[in-house]
C-alpha cells in the first residue's frame, strides 16, 4: 500500500473504532450488493475495530424514521465524528473509503 494513501485524517487516531449503520430495503440487488461491498471495506480497512449494524427498513420503520432515512441503502457513519452518510450500493470503493475518512485526497 503507497504512503499515505489509506490513514485517518486530522488528529484521529489509526486506531478509531467506526460505528456504522446500513440502512437496506429488505433483499433487493442494490442492498444486497451494499451489504457484499460495505463487509468488504470493513474487512480490509477496519478488521477488528467496527461494529456495522445492519438495518431492514422494512422491518424497522421506525429506525429510519428517526435517521430521516430518504433513500436506502444508506450508510451512516456515527463515529469517529464527524457523521457522514453514504447513499447507494457502495460499489465504488474509492468514495466509500473516502466518505469514511480511510483515504485522504491525493
Amino acid at each position: 500500500m503507497p504512503s499515505g494513501e489509506i490513514e485517518q485524517t486530522g488528529s484521529r487516531s489509526l486506531h478509531a473504532k467506526y460505528v456504522l449503520r446500513l440502512y437496506i430495503n429488505g433483499s433487493t440487488l442494490k442492498s444486497t450488493l451494499a451489504v457484499k461491498n460495505i463487509k468488504q471495506v470493513c474487512e480490509q480497512h477496519l478488521n477488528g475495530r467496527y461494529n456495522l449494524e445492519i438495518i431492514d427498513i422494512c422491518q424497522h420503520a421506525n429506525l429510519a424514521r428517526d435517521e430521516q432515512i430518504v433513500a436506502v441503502p444508506t450508510l451512516i457513519k456515527r463515529l469517529p465524528l464527524p457523521l457522514q452518510r453514504l447513499i447507494g450500493d457502495l460499489s465504488d470503493q474509492d468514495k466509500v473509503l473516502f466518505g469514511l475518512d480511510l483515504k485522504v485526497r491525493e
